[in-house]
C-alpha cells in the first residue's frame, strides 16, 4: 500500500512535525509513505515538493486577499484561511501512484478548495488528519468560545466587516459544496474532544471520524540524567520549569497565564524566586514580555533537534502548557517521555494525555490559582520516570500509531 501524506511544510510547525513523524513511523512499520510539501526543508528521499515558487505565489495571493477584505488591517491575518489559491497535485505522478491520499495541515497556499475539490473527484480514498479546527469551521484555526459552525458560520469575530453574509458566511458555503463532491473521505482528530468539536460540525459532522493522536519516536526522546542536563545547559541546581512552543507569544499559548501563576507562587512564598529557572524554547516576536518574568528564566531560541529537547525535558520537573486550547499537545508526552512532570489547563486534548495525579496535573480552565497548584505539586512530586515513559510507550510510540493508521488505510481503500 502507498501513502501520500500531504503537508504545507516539511517541518515548521507542529502539524508538520506530526506529519513528518508519521511517514517515517509508517515506512518503518511496512508501508510505504511519500510526503508532498509546499516548503521542502530537508533532503529526504521520501519528501517531495510542489513548485516552490509557485507555492510562494499562492500564499502572497491569499495573504493580500486577506489584507484587504480586512482593510488593510494585518490582525488575524495568519488566524485565518480562505483557501483561495493552491495548488493543484492531482497532476503529479506522487499523487497518481498513492492508494490512499492522507491530508494533514493543507493551508497558507498549499491546497486551495479548488485544490480539494479535484482530489475529492479524483475517487481516491482520502484521509484527512486535523490538528486544528479549520476543516471544521469556514476560515478559523481556533474557534475559542464561538459554537457558529454547529450550525453556520456568520458574523465572524476574526473579521473587520462581519454580518450575516461575510467572508466566512460565503467560505462556509463553499466547503460545504466541496465537502459534497467527496465520495471516501474519513477524518482523524489528533483527540477526544477535537474529535467532539467536529462531529458537532455542520460541515463535516456526517463523514466518519476517527480519534488516532499523534506518534513519538521514543528512541529520539531519551531521558538524560537530570544533574548532567542540567550542567549542559548551564544550569545550577533548583527547580526547573521549560515551556515550550512554535511561538511562545502566541496568545492561544496562554504565556500571561504562566507568568502569572509564577508570580503568584513567589508573592505567597511558595518558592523563592532564585529557587526556580524557567526554561523557554521557540520563536518570539515581542521579547518585552519576557521582561515580565518573576524568576530566572533561559530563552532558549527555536529548538528542532529532539536530541536538545530531550535535555530541555530531564532537565525540567516540570513541563507547562498553559494554551488556551490544544487539539493535542506533542510538548507534553515528549516531556513524559523524557521525565518531565507535565502539568495543563483540563478542557481540550490535554486531557486525552495527562492522567490526574498520575502522569500530570489538569488544572481548571483557565485558572490562574489552580495552574499554579499544578506547578507547585508538580515540582516536588514524586512520580517515577518509568511511569511517565510507560506512558507514552503505550500509546504514542511509532509502532502502536502506525498500526491505527494502517487499519484505518485498509478500511477507506475496502469501500472502494
Amino acid at each position: 500500500m502507498k501513502i501520500l501524506i500531504v503537508n504545507t511544510s516539511e517541518q515548521t510547525g507542529g502539524a508538520a512535525v506530526a506529519a513528518h513523524r508519521l511517514m517515517q513511523a509508517l515506512n518503518n512499520n511496512g508501508v510505504e509513505a511519500k510526503m508532498l510539501v509546499g516548503i521542502r526543508q530537508t533532503d529526504n528521499d521520501s519528501v517531495v515538493s510542489v513548485s516552490r515558487w509557485l507555492h510562494s505565489l499562492h500564499f502572497l495571493w491569499e495573504r493580500w486577499s486577506i489584507f484587504c477584505h480586512q482593510r488593510l488591517s494585518r490582525k488575524n491575518l495568519f488566524k485565518i484561511d480562505i483557501a483561495n489559491a493552491g495548488s493543484d497535485i492531482t497532476r503529479l505522478r506522487e499523487f497518481r501512484e498513492a492508494d490512499v491520499i492522507h491530508l494533514h495541515w493543507i493551508n497558507q497556499g498549499m491546497l486551495s478548495l479548488q485544490s480539494l475539490k479535484k482530489i475529492f473527484e479524483s475517487g481516491k480514498p482520502v484521509v484527512w488528519t486535523m490538528h486544528d479546527m479549520w476543516e471544521l469551521t469556514a476560515i478559523c484555526h481556533h474557534a475559542y468560545e464561538c459554537n457558529r459552525y454547529e450550525s453556520e458560520c456568520h458574523h465572524c469575530p476574526y473579521l473587520q466587516r462581519s454580518g450575516s453574509t461575510d467572508l466566512a458566511h460565503r467560505v462556509f458555503h463553499r466547503k460545504q459544496d466541496v465537502y459534497g463532491r467527496a465520495g471516501r473521505l474519513h477524518f482523524v482528530a489528533v483527540s477526544n474532544w477535537l474529535a467532539d468539536c467536529a462531529r458537532r460540525s455542520t460541515l463535516i459532522g456526517r463523514w466518519p471520524i476517527t480519534t488516532i493522536p499523534n506518534s513519538i519516536c521514543i528512541e529520539r526522546f531519551v531521558p538524560v540524567e537530570r544533574s548532567a542536563a542540567r550542567e549542559q545547559l548551564g544550569i545550577a541546581e533548583c527547580y526547573v520549569i521549560s515551556f515550550g512552543a512554535a511561538r511562545i507569544d502566541d496568545p492561544i499559548k496562554g504565556f500571561e497565564y504562566l507568568v502569572n501563576a509564577l508570580r503568584k507562587l513567589v508573592e505567597e512564598g511558595r518558592f523563592a524566586a532564585s529557587d526556580v529557572r524557567l526554561l523557554l524554547f521557540g520563536g518570539i516576536r515581542r521579547s518585552d514580555l519576557l521582561q515580565e518574568i518573576p524568576v530566572p528564566y533561559t530563552y532558549l531560541g527555536y529548538v528542532q533537534h529532539e536530541e536538545k529537547l530531550s535535555q530541555i525535558y530531564s532537565a525540567s520537573n516540570v513541563t507547562v502548557s498553559s494554551s488556551f486550547y490544544e487539539t493535542f499537545g506533542q510538548t507534553l508526552i515528549e516531556a513524559q517521555a523524557c521525565g518531565s512532570i507535565p502539568v495543563s489547563f483540563a478542557g481540550s486534548g490535554q486531557a486525552d494525555i495527562i492522567e490526574h495525579l498520575q502522569t500530570g496535573y489538569l488544572a481548571e480552565r483557565l485558572s490562574v490559582d489552580d495552574l499554579a497548584k499544578g506547578i507547585a505539586w508538580g515540582l516536588t512530586a514524586d512520580i517515577p520516570l518509568q511511569q511517565l515513559r510507560k506512558s507514552v510507550v503505550k500509546r504514542y510510540s511509532e509502532s502502536v500509531i502506525a498500526s491505527q493508521y494502517q487499519q484505518l488505510y485498509q478500511l477507506v481503500t475496502q469501500k472502494s
